[in-house]
């Protein structure tokens, strides 16, 4: 209050310097909100070498990218099968802390036997595959279903080996023994030869993805693979 009755706006110099203190304690930064891990770019590869170990409990299986001469390069993705629970679901991640999810797949009951959804970490669904179970008679025959894309035929390649492996399959605790010797899948559209997976030679499991179509999402290619060997004991 001044000498002519009127209250003052100012203040001395501390308690300006106070005030903006408090100004500055009230009013906290904003704090961002933290980012998700990114997928690794997996599409612009058009190879990639899949390795399972095994332990008690589970299968542990590491994607990479294929080098020049065929050995395993950066990995791209990790998934693990439990081996003492149902069958049919398999999630792949981005790392080996298993965090952020690259793709998942399920089976469910369908008209052709199992039909397995495969989907993004958000459950939306970009794919699917199932077993064309009249075809794998004589040859194992898949069909990989990308929406508005392509529709591949995946059978394999040697009519021999495909008849071990039927066999191999119905000798008792055999069928629980891995398959060592190597097999190939062709997969076709129209005739066209659009993918490839070999599992090779040797008593560790690896399997070699060929892509050569650029449009084919890796994602679904690499949960197909996966299936392949998750699948193989039903």
């Amino acid at each position: 209050m001044d000498s002519t009755g009127t209250e003052s706006n100012t203040g001395t110099g501390a308690e300006q310097d106070k005030a903006a203190v408090g100004l500055t304690k009230a009013t906290p930064a904003p704090t961002l909100a933290p980012t998700p891990a990114e997928a690794p770019d997996i599409q612009s590869h058009d190879t990639f070498v899949i390795k399972k170990t095994l332990s008690l409990t589970a299968g542990e299986y590491v994607v990479s990218v294929a080098r020049p001469d065929g050995s395993e390069g950066e990995p791209v993705a990790y998934a693990r099968e439990k081996r003492l629970s149902l069958r049919g679901q398999v999630t792949v991640y981005t790392d080996a802390s298993r965090k952020s999810v690259l793709a998942a797949f399920k089976g469910r009951d369908h008209e052709v036997g199992y039909m397995y959804d495969v989907r993004d970490a958000s459950g939306q669904s970009f794919g699917s595959f199932y077993e064309d179970a009249g075809a794998s008679f004589l040859r194992r025959t898949w069909q990989v279903r990308q929406p508005g894309t392509m529709k591949l035929t995946g059978r394999e390649r040697s009519r021999v080996v495909a008849f071990v492996r039927f066999v191999w399959e119905f000798v008792p605790y055999l069928e629980y023994v891995p398959f060592i010797w190597p097999y190939r899948f062709k997969y076709t559209e129209s005739g066209k030869l659009l993918m490839t997976v070999t599992k090779k030679l040797g008593l560790h499991t690896r399997y070699v993805l060929e892509i050569l179509a650029p449009d084919i999402d890796r994602r679904l290619a690499i949960a197909h693979t996966l299936a392949l060997d998750a699948l193989e004991v039903d």
